[in-house]
């Protein structure tokens, strides 16, 4: 849009008059205008249009949402700004957080599996693993033992050796392709079954990508090949009708890194590890200290980061 107005301005100066019939005046305010657009350009780069938001580590506190945070998202929606959630909890727990913002832009969940459109209670995007990469995903949490989650369509079920009842999800000792297909996004926790997955689920087949639990604990999630977080954005930006150049992501782990590479501005916490920063184009604050809102500030003062 900026070298479309500058150019319009040589045009009409170089081009559809004739140069020495030009008022001086006439001359001067083109010049003036130019000079302007340059000027805007340099410092205020690009009209951004939506924030894209992850939860655990970069919105969140554990499972509280700060004041300053909120209200901070309240300025960017009154200075006319969409939020988007991007996250890796699975729709329902996203949803709860859009409610309390009182938002009802689509929400990218399941680390990139899932957009998912409030206000029309459909998905615009939702990938699942392949059966055959869900088997040995299966096989390898199953043979450790470990905590694992498999999202599935409306249900959650968590792989346990205890009788342990948690609202919300259903339980297996075992996970199986018979019972448990469809899966949207895998959680897993333990070192064991990290180092397995990572070794023997082949990167071509999936996405396996470091993420941050909600109690700060390391975990990772595993998506299908096409689902992360920038095919998800775009996906998002395509139903608002806004350029995905035109956002601006937040985020602190791996998983993050994906939509960094497609928004035009993307904001690294300060509690994320170096490589996360270098994807990044600004570093905020932890979000223990509140580095959303500091971002939020800085770009609603100054248009840019």
């Amino acid at each position: 849009m900026f070298f479309q107005q500058l150019g319009l301005h040589f045009l009409f100066t170089a081009v559809c008059q004739p140069y020495k019939g030009l008022p001086w005046w006439l001359l001067g305010h083109s010049f003036l205008i130019m000079i302007a657009l340059i000027f805007r350009h340099l410092y205020f780069p690009m009209d951004f249009r939506a924030l894209v938001i992850d939860l655990d580590g970069t919105l969140l506190i554990g499972e509280s949402l700060p004041p300053a945070n909120r209200d901070a998202l309240m300025r960017a929606i009154d200075a006319g700004m969409d939020i988007i959630i991007a996250t890796a909890r699975w729709r329902q727990m996203a949803e709860r957080i859009a409610q309390q913002l009182g938002i009802g832009s689509p929400i990218i969940a399941c680390s990139g599996a899932q957009v998912y459109v409030p206000a029309e209670g459909r998905d615009i995007f939702d990938y699942r693993l392949e059966p055959g990469a869900t088997g040995r995903l299966y096989d390898i949490c199953n043979r450790r033992q470990c905590m694992a989650l498999a999202v599935l369509d409306d249900a959650v079920v968590m792989r346990t050796d205890t009788d342990i009842q948690i609202p919300g999800l259903a339980t297996a000792r075992e996970l199986s392709l018979e019972h448990h297909g469809g899966v949207r996004m895998a959680i897993v926790q333990g070192s064991d079954a990290i180092g397995d997955i990572r070794r023997e689920l082949r990167r071509g087949d999936v996405n396996v990508f470091d993420a941050v639990g909600p109690d700060g604990g390391a975990l990772i999630t595993i998506t299908a090949r096409q689902a992360n977080k920038g095919t998800a954005l775009r996906a998002a930006c395509a139903h608002l009708n806004i350029e995905p150049e035109a956002t601006v992501t937040f985020g602190d782990a791996e998983n993050d890194t994906e939509m960094f590479k497609v928004s035009g501005a993307s904001v690294a916490m300060g509690q994320a590890t170096d490589e996360v920063k270098r994807a990044a184009t600004y570093v905020t604050g932890s979000n223990e200290d509140l580095g959303v809102a500091q971002a939020i500030d800085r770009l609603l003062r100054l248009g840019s980061l």
